[in-house]
C-alpha cells in the first residue's frame, strides 16, 4: 500500500546533483550502477537536483516502485553537495532534511556504542 515507505530499513541520500527529469527506471539505474545498491531492497532512496527546492524518493513496495516528489514553495533543502556518492541517513537526519535543516547538526548529541565508553 502507498505509504509503506515509512517502514524502509535504510534511507540513502544521493549526494551531489541528480537530473530531476529521470523517472523510476533512471533513478533505479543510478542506484544499481553508480552506488552498487539494490533498488529492490527495503530502502528509501533520495535524490535532489541543482535548484535544491525539490526532491524525489524511490521505494520498492514489493509489487512495484513508488516515486515520491516534493517541491518546496519557499526555501531550499540543505542537500550535501560535496561528493557524488550515497550516504546512509538515520530517521532523525531525514526529519532534519525535510524540515530544511542540515543533516549534519554540530550540536546534536551523537549516539555512542557501549564498547567505546569502557
Amino acid at each position: 500500500m502507498l505509504g509503506d515507505f515509512l517502514k524502509a530499513e535504510k534511507i540513502y541520500l544521493a549526494c551531489g546533483y541528480t537530473d530531476m527529469r529521470k523517472s523510476i527506471d533512471g533513478l533505479a539505474a543510478i542506484v544499481q550502477q553508480n552506488f552498487r545498491l539494490d533498488p529492490f531492497s527495503n530502502s528509501l532512496f533520495l535524490f535532489c537536483g541543482h535548484r535544491c527546492d525539490r526532491i524525489k524518493a524511490l521505494y520498492w513496495e514489493g509489487d512495484g516502485f513508488v516515486l515520491l516528489y516534493k517541491r518546496l514553495e519557499n526555501g531550499r533543502f540543505q542537500w550535501p553537495r560535496s561528493r557524488a556518492e550515497v550516504r546512509c541517513l538515520t530517521d532523525q537526519e531525514l526529519r532534519w532534511l525535510l524540515e530544511g535543516l542540515s543533516i549534519d547538526q554540530p550540536k546534536a548529541v551523537r549516539r555512542i556504542s557501549p564498547s567505546s565508553v569502557l
